[in-house]
């Protein structure tokens, strides 16, 4: 080849290559990162959002700060990743933080469960705080037994709706539990939904009507190795309208415990739904299941992610251009990483990320960012400080971070 066409190709790909990074921008630390949060002993990240001035709130349980076994842990970023604060909520014992939103008054709320305060053994655990992360108040529901909260969000009133499950309540073992307060915190309605074994709820969203989607895990007899996604859609007062199963296509066999389980719900641009979690009713093993619906809650299409290895679908959401992007974990080479996948309007997947080190990663929440890319927060063993941190991760539209090293294609 003639050296001076040789020398301008050169050059070319020199030019162009830093166009191949992260979003519209070259790969660089600001653009695509990943972060870690903690300290010496283990923090685990269950949340994610981005704030309205472009950064993000995280929030999870940590036993490296506050003043118990377990605390609630905020932290507060910049759109960079880098803290600006960051809180523990709790008292002398166990209190862990499963959502977190902002509020629209720039501050936060957060759910989990204390068994720090309230009447029980656990109890839902309800913060309010200003955009300094400062408590404002603080409210705890449930009774004698084991009540947990484990997704929050500010509705269209003002106030709060915040779903988990109950033992103290309901009809079973343990029930979905769903929560109506107002703005202060102060309970406005409560509700329970289930039969006589295991129900939990992992995720409420809010729907167009001013009714609720709530989406968990339903437990069947016998023996109680048939589990199936469970959804159920209420009115605005919390009084059901539908509930729905979705998963073990077949009776039990000797190898398979026909394990459905959804963690995550959002209503859809079309009215309808989108569930994820996972399940070894289908393929050779776990893989992550994704089911659309329609807006009374009938079979669109249902879908399995997954390989040889265990799949977890822990977080889902609906993406600008119709599709879905879904986070929770693979195993790989022996460890376990975040897994992040991207799929059409069909659930067709478009494109997978792994991300992690040689330990164990777990990836809880994800969600589209205002430049197109993704956040994604869950824990890590791999790196940090501790034996586990909140492991945060920045990626462009095409799951890309900074450097390219760290994130494995598949």
């Amino acid at each position: 080849m003639n050296k001076g066409l040789l020398l301008v190709l050169v050059l070319l790909i020199a030019l162009l290559a830093p166009a191949f990074g992260c979003g519209d921008e070259p790969a660089s630390p600001t653009t695509c990162w990943s972060r870690t949060f903690g300290g010496p002993r283990l923090d685990i990240a269950y949340s994610v959002q981005q704030t309205s001035d472009g950064g993000y709130i995280v929030a999870g349980r940590t036993q490296s700060y506050g003043e118990g076994e377990d605390d609630f842990y905020l932290v507060k970023t910049d759109l960079k990743g880098n803290k600006q604060w960051s809180k523990t909520f709790g008292g002398s014992s166990y209190d862990e933080a499963h959502a977190v939103q902002q509020t629209s008054d720039g501050g936060y709320i957060i759910a989990g469960g204390t068994n720090s305060y309230g009447a029980g053994q656990m109890d839902i655990y309800l913060v309010k705080t200003d955009s300094k992360g400062d408590e404002q108040w603080s409210k705890t529901f449930g009774g004698s037994g084991f009540d947990m909260a484990y997704s929050v969000q500010q509705t269209s009133d003002g106030g709060y709706i915040v779903a988990g499950c109950t033992r103290s309540y309901g009809a079973g073992d343990n029930d979905f539990y769903l929560v109506k307060t107002d703005s202060t915190g102060d309970e406005q309605w409560s509700k329970t939904f289930g039969g006589p074994d295991y129900e939990r709820a992992d995720s409420v969203r809010q729907t167009l009507d001013g009714g609720y989607i709530l989406a968990g895990v339903m437990e069947s007899l016998p023996s109680g190795q048939v589990h199936d996604m469970y959804v159920v859609k209420t009115d605005s007062s919390g009084n059901e309208q539908w509930s729905k199963r979705f998963g073990s296509p077949k009776p039990r066999e000797a190898n398979r415990s026909n394990y459905d389980e959804a963690h995550s719900v959002q209503q859809t641009s079309d009215g309808g739904y989108i569930i994820a979690g996972e399940s070894d009713s289908f393929g050779p093993g776990y893989d992550i299941y994704l089911v659309k619906t329609d807006p009374n809650g009938d079979t669109v299409w249902q879908k399995t992610i997954g390989g040889l290895g265990p799949y977890e679908g822990y977080s889902v959401q609906q993406t600008g251009d119709g599709g879905y992007i879904i986070a929770g974990s693979t195993f790989n080479a022996g460890a376990k990483d975040f897994y992040v996948v991207k799929t059409d309007s069909e659930g067709n997947k478009v494109w997978d990320r792994t991300f992690g080190g040689s330990e164990y990663e777990t990836a809880y929440s994800v969600q589209q960012t205002s430049d197109g890319g993704y956040i994604v927060a869950g824990d890590t063993d791999s790196y940090g400080a501790g034996n586990k941190d909140f492991y945060l991760i920045k990626t462009d539209a095409e799951g890309n971070i900074y450097p390219p090293g760290a994130v494995t294609a598949k």
